[in-house]
């Protein structure tokens, strides 16, 4: 396993529309086990295929709460939401942060309630109803399978906030990525 270099928002593959999975060979299985080992060293409870380069339709997640460790793949999924609510997002109960906004955070509303349908590594349908952040985690992480990223989805004091945090690390252009474990940026 390796752990694997994550991508900064500018990179053109998370902002494009990853392509379905096809192949279901070893090196998928490589593939979801170094995902796992870079978002544990990251650390984080999600990562999409698009936040490593690879353009393809699959996220890893590990999140645990009161039911316990709740872990992961998720390969050509679907995910269904209940409506966003309308309300104003709170600054501390809806913090969102993302692997490839690496260090920021800013409130988002997200819909409270998921249904998460997807295939695992040997092509067995799954469902999940998940609630609260884990229902979060699978909107986050699907967004990415979008070529969206939560900042994108900001409202407008904070998206401005977010573009001023992007432009003064000097983000936001191709080729920029960091290394879970070091303090190595590259590009």
């Amino acid at each position: 396993m390796a752990i694997l270099p994550i991508r900064i928002t500018g990179d053109p593959v998370l902002h494009e529309r990853a392509k379905p999975v096809t192949d279901f060979g070893p090196e998928l299985r490589t593939l979801v086990a170094d995902m796992f080992e870079t978002m544990k060293a990251a650390p984080g409870v999600g990562l999409a295929g698009p936040q490593v380069g690879v353009p393809l339709r699959l996220f890893v997640y590990s999140y645990t709460d009161e039911s316990g460790v709740r872990s992961g793949v998720a390969i050509n999924p679907e995910l269904l939401i209940t409506p966003t609510p309308t309300t104003e997002a709170d600054e501390d109960e809806d913090s969102e942060g993302c692997l490839s906004v690496p260090g920021e955070r800013y409130p988002l509303v997200r819909a409270e309630k998921a249904i998460l349908r997807a295939v695992d590594l040997d092509q067995k349908p799954f469902e999940i109803e998940a609630e609260g952040w884990f229902a979060r985690i699978f909107q986050h992480e699907f967004d990415h399978l979008e070529g969206r990223l939560y900042v994108d989805r900001l409202d407008f004091l904070n998206a401005r906030r977010a573009v001023k945090a992007i432009h003064r690390s000097g983000w936001g252009k191709p080729g920029k990525s960091w290394l879970p474990g070091t303090d190595d940026l590259e590009g």
